[in-house]
């Protein structure tokens, strides 16, 4: 399966359990991997036969920085969820990383896969 890569995605939203994390919006850096049929588009050359990677980030961004979840598992499930609905695509994966967040790491995070649920006839 082919792969639209986003990486390093800079999204602002409210997340964590405690203060001073739900006071202000923190900076969050995303990493999506997107598995979909390239092929139309590889042969066409046309933005009608791929997904468009400025939708996605933008659809992303705005997203966080509507939501206010405690962890960032939820986060990744809501914004797969929305990313799948929306796009149509076969399966995805989210990174999501607080830079600089637990001492003497550069970033903690968690990563999800997903995978388009098929409609039974």
């Amino acid at each position: 399966m082919d792969k639209i890569v986003i990486t390093d995605l800079k999204a602002t939203g409210i997340i964590g359990v405690k203060p001073p994390e739900r006071d202000r919006p923190q900076t969050l850096l995303i990493n999506i991997t997107i598995f979909t049929d390239l092929k139309p588009a590889g042969i066409t050359d046309d933005i009608k036969d791929t997904i468009s990677y400025s939708s996605v980030a933008k659809s992303v961004a705005a997203r966080v920085a509507e939501t206010q979840f405690y962890t960032l598992e939820a986060l990744a499930d809501e914004l797969a969820r929305m990313l799948l609905a929306r796009f149509g695509v076969s399966a995805l994966t989210i990174r999501i990383e607080k830079p600089e967040f637990v001492a003497n790491t550069s970033r903690v995070g968690v990563e999800i896969y997903r995978e388009a649920v098929a409609d039974n006839p």
